[in-house]
């Protein structure tokens, strides 16, 4: 069995709305099935092709199982992550949203996003690196993209836990989700906080925490 009920108990206790996402990444599909047992119901994936070698195709998945992207999309598997992926939680630049649109128009579906920001400003990791250019993005989503629905905003820590920069990290992160926010109710998604940090993203305002090791265990 998975540590998911002890999980979902835990965020519970800090929030009583927060979505618990099931990061799943390198464990099997029967470790996912142990956890949809104990009431999961959402699983985050990082990377594409493991993501649909792993999962059942859409329509054939247990009742009420989806499937978010948390992990770099790039452009050339963003036809494969629509045909697999219930949202996509890791949009971070203008041309990817172009791409998702275009595939999305050919597929004649929508697909949920959520805007990555790099709120901890360091130069490896993927996300939009101001405000600005993350606002820009979501309203060019809201005016041109009638294929992409905007929930909202996702952030990663800082990297290496650190209370003083993972507070400064979140804070950022929740007045740019206020921006978004702003612009459209329907983006009422604010995604930020893992196994080392939730807690603390919480209390800063995350409405969504992405968990793995404590539910899983340690990746293979």
């Amino acid at each position: 069995m998975t540590g998911y009920r002890k999980v979902h108990e835990e965020v519970r206790a800090h929030s009583d709305s927060a979505v618990l996402v099931a990061v799943s990444k390198m464990h099997p599909y029967e470790a996912v099935l142990d956890a949809y047992a104990d009431g999961a119901r959402i699983f985050g994936e990082n990377r594409v092709q493991e993501a649909e070698s792993k999962f059942p195709p859409m329509g054939e998945r247990p009742e009420g199982m989806k499937l978010y992207i948390i992990g770099q999309l790039q452009r050339n598997k963003v036809k494969r992550a629509l045909q697999i992926a219930d949202r996509i939680e890791s949009v971070d630049s203008l041309q990817l949203i172009e791409k998702i649109e275009k595939e999305a128009t050919v597929m004649g579906r929508q697909i949920e996003v959520l805007l990555e920001l790099n709120s901890s400003e360091e130069e490896q990791k993927a996300g939009f690196r101001s405000a600005d250019e993350l606002i820009e993005a979501g309203k060019y989503i809201l005016s041109s993209c009638p294929h992409i629905i905007l929930k909202g905003l996702m952030t990663v820590g800082p990297l290496g836990y650190d209370e003083e920069k993972n507070a400064k990290a979140f804070s950022f992160a929740h007045t740019v989700f206020g921006k978004l926010n702003s612009l459209s109710p329907d983006c009422d998604v604010l995604s930020m906080g893992m196994s080392a940090d939730w807690q603390q993203a919480l209390a800063a305002g995350s409405t969504e925490v992405r968990i793995g090791t404590a539910i899983f265990g340690a990746r293979n």
